[in-house]
């Protein structure tokens, strides 16, 4: 006979993929080494008909923060999961043979994020360590039970677009402009030209010179025309011969 257990609950991928805004990230994207990084996961709902009702967020095990802090969020319960490394990792000196391992949203009852909803769930890391980016993979649980992971690493990524990236948290590397894994997340758009120091320096000495240079000149033409009436006044002032 026919088994009348409901089968489990498939992964549910993302329809939206493609849009920006319709993925899970971590702003910003960039941090320093030795920091101690404040980090925002964003997490949209895209579902039509279930709510947002947790976020899992991995963190690193060969490359270990040792601090993790997060903020609470009313009607969310935030928990930092700790245990052994798979193996013991040298920071700063110190051998470390455990550590945070897993951070923790979990929505209490009658609570969730809707659709056309997103939440900010964050977090203090540290001391970032000195690499080049550290891939922060992240599963969000729905109400219905359907999960979806964004767990892919930019190379994955890079190689089939159609996979959820995982919030990538860019050290030493440079984030990419464009695409998976930029500002946000995806596709920032260019920054804006900005002047550097030295240019700064030389656009405020030019202008001082043209300033000064412009000075200059009025004066010598104050001068030469006050000159020029002294002149006529001191001619117009002779005696006139009989």
């Amino acid at each position: 006979m026919p088994s009348s257990a409901s089968p489990p609950a498939r992964p549910w991928r993302s329809p939206f993929r493609s849009r920006a805004s319709a993925h899970v990230t971590v702003n910003p994207n960039t941090a320093t080494p030795g920091s101690y990084a404040t980090v925002n996961f964003r997490v949209p709902t895209e579902s039509k008909t279930a709510s947002t009702v947790k976020l899992e967020v991995t963190l690193p095990t060969d490359t270990p923060l040792t601090s993790v802090l997060v903020e609470p969020v009313p009607g969310w319960t935030a928990s930092v999961e700790k245990g052994a490394l798979p193996a013991p990792v040298e920071v700063d000196g110190n051998t470390i043979s455990d550590g945070p391992l897993k951070i923790v949203w979990q929505a209490d009852p009658g609570v969730g994020i809707g659709q056309d909803q997103f939440q900010i769930f964050s977090a203090v890391l540290g001391p970032i360590p000195d690499t080049g980016h550290l891939v922060l993979p992240a599963v969000q649980t729905y109400s219905d039970g359907s999960v979806v992971d964004w767990t892919n690493t930019p190379e994955q990524v890079a190689a089939d677009d159609t996979l959820e990236p995982a919030p990538v948290l860019y050290i030493n590397d440079t984030p990419p402009a464009s695409g998976h894994g930029g500002h946000s997340g995806h596709g920032s758009a260019s920054a804006a030209p900005t002047m550097d120091d030295h240019s700064m320096e030389a656009s405020s000495q030019t202008g001082d010179s043209s300033g000064l240079s412009l000075g200059l000149s009025i004066a010598a033409l104050v001068i030469a025309v006050a000159g020029a009436l002294l002149g006529a006044f001191a001619v117009s002032r002779r005696p006139k011969r009989s």
